[in-house]
């Protein structure tokens, strides 16, 4: 992996940081929603250098709020214990013992582990999940799935999987511009008081939302939105991206994080950002500096 070249004259590095004001100033006390996953999550040294990024950005007067994934670990331990998993419409089944396992990985090892990283950055972290303070409640999911041979449609009960349907931001609110960071794993609260496993992206959307978040980050695997001869896309609007998806040229896995953006701004975020986490230093580019990082989606 390539290293950004930290310059090592004095006055250089001053005018760096010089530059960051106007950036700076235009963040200051503002909320970023950053979701982190993808396979920055699965190295330790990625994963320090970015706790010590976000530990600056609150230095800076950012109020950082961070979700994050853990699809990997999940199924390393659902592996090491026996436990088959199953999948449809890619979305993983979460049957009864299965949800067990998400909430102890989630809400327990991996948000634990990332207060800790940000924690020994200097910052003060703290972990949360949507089951504290009622923060997000779900509902059910349900996937419709075509059988390739009959043509017939299917509706498949994921189990435990569900979508935020309300979300409660009083916790956040006595947090957020008191120095601490709160990391959220996405197990979100059902009506009768058990447990719904939300997908990450959907569930950083929809806390972002609520927030009405200046910014809100997805650190994923990829630059950002690329268009058809795999050129990055610097800026979107909404009506661009739906085009872009009607077209072809937003595909895949893409469609659905697009589609969270597009929910996200529609909720009162200003904008929206999917970046390379990979790339070192990649949410600092994108807040801090004039160049920016992946694809900027607005309203």
């Amino acid at each position: 992996m390539a290293e950004i070249a930290v310059p090592t004259d004095p006055q250089m590095q001053a005018r760096v940081l010089a530059q960051a004001l106007p950036h700076m100033q235009r963040y200051d006390d503002a909320t970023v929603v950053v979701k982190y996953g993808g396979h920055a999550m699965g190295d330790e040294n990625l994963a320090r250098e970015f706790a010590r990024d976000i530990v600056l950005l609150e230095q800076a007067g950012v109020n950082p709020v961070v979700v994050h994934g853990g699809g990997p670990q999940i199924q390393s331990m659902l592996t090491r214990l026996g436990i088959e998993s199953k999948f449809a419409a890619g979305l993983r089944i979460t049957d009864a013992p299965t949800v067990e396992i998400v909430e102890m990985v989630l809400a327990g090892s991996i948000n634990k582990q990332i207060v800790g990283f940000i924690n020994a950055a200097g910052g003060k972290a703290i972990g949360l999940c949507g089951k504290d303070g009622n923060m997000v409640t779900a509902r059910k999911v349900t996937r419709t799935v075509t059988d390739p041979d009959s043509a017939i449609e299917q509706v498949v009960d994921l189990g435990f999987v569900g979508e935020p349907e309300t979300v409660d931001t009083t916790v956040l609110d006595r947090i957020i511009g008191t120095e601490i960071i709160p990391v959220l794993a996405p197990v979100a609260a059902a009506a009768n008081g058990g447990t719904f496993n939300v997908n990450a992206d959907t569930f950083a959307g929809a806390v972002a939302g609520a927030l009405k978040a200046k910014r809100l980050l997805f650190l994923t695997d990829v630059p950002g939105v690329l268009d058809k001869s795999k050129t990055l896309i610097k800026d979107l609007s909404v009506a661009e991206a739906r085009r872009l998806i009607a077209d072809g040229t937003i595909s895949g896995g893409m469609i659905p994080k697009v589609e969270t953006c597009i929910f996200a701004l529609e909720k009162g975020v200003e904008g929206v950002v999917i970046l390379d986490g990979k790339a070192p230093h990649a949410v600092l580019m994108e807040l801090l500096t004039d160049s920016g990082a992946g694809t900027l989606l607005h309203r």
